[in-house]
């Protein structure tokens, strides 16, 4: 019988008043609100059904609280790499602000002034797909929106342009990466599904 194919989880933190309100919302470490903290714990529910080797954490506390209402913190391990993409001089900033003064940009083509790069987010990105490749068995990651996106593009070995801003992720989310067939074909097995999280 043949060994079972690694499957990567990814979990979006539960909402925040930014994530409710659209604000871009990188390194600024916000609180989940009530209904994020309700929904972390349905999040936890879900996983419930699943089993994993290793579970690492955004240090971000919207990340890390998410983590532990879902009942995972006394084995997650922290990951700095997990973190949300630096948006720099557009952090705080809704998307139609920064539309209205720069109509053209994209984040996962041209990256945030005094931020990050897209190179720099696909590198951190990068470190993680090779680690948890390392790791037998099933993984579970906790960390935000974005970052999420760029990982799960990576995963593919695609470039960010190709597929992640067509990719919508809610919070409290679960996703799953992995393989069909055999490891040289990576896949995404599941995207935002948001069925544990109701009203």
């Amino acid at each position: 019988m043949s060994e079972a194919l690694q499957v990567v989880y990814l979990a979006r933190h539960g909402e925040t008043a930014w994530s409710l309100s659209g604000q871009y919302t990188g390194l600024t470490d916000l609180p989940l609100t009530e209904r994020g903290e309700r929904t972390a714990r349905r999040l936890g529910v879900r996983l419930n059904e699943l089993s994993f080797a290793k579970v690492f954490t955004s240090p971000l506390q919207r990340a890390a609280r998410t983590c532990e209402l879902s009942g995972y913190r006394p084995v997650a391990e922290v990951d700095r790499d997990l973190v949300e993409w630096d948006y720099g001089d557009y952090e705080g900033r809704r998307s139609a602000e920064v539309h209205a003064e720069h109509p053209e940009w994209q984040l996962f083509r041209d990256g945030c002034p005094g931020g990050e790069s897209t190179q720099q987010v696909s590198t951190r990105a990068d470190r993680v797909v090779s680690r948890v490749r390392a790791i037998p068995g099933n993984v579970l990651l906790f960390s935000s929106g974005h970052f999420i996106r760029v990982l799960a593009a990576r995963w593919l070995g695609l470039e960010l342009t190709v597929m992640s801003r067509y990719l919508m992720l809610s919070t409290a989310s679960l996703s799953a990466l992995g393989y069909e067939n055999d490891q040289s074909r990576p896949v995404i097995q599941l995207w935002n599904e948001t069925r544990h999280v109701g009203t």
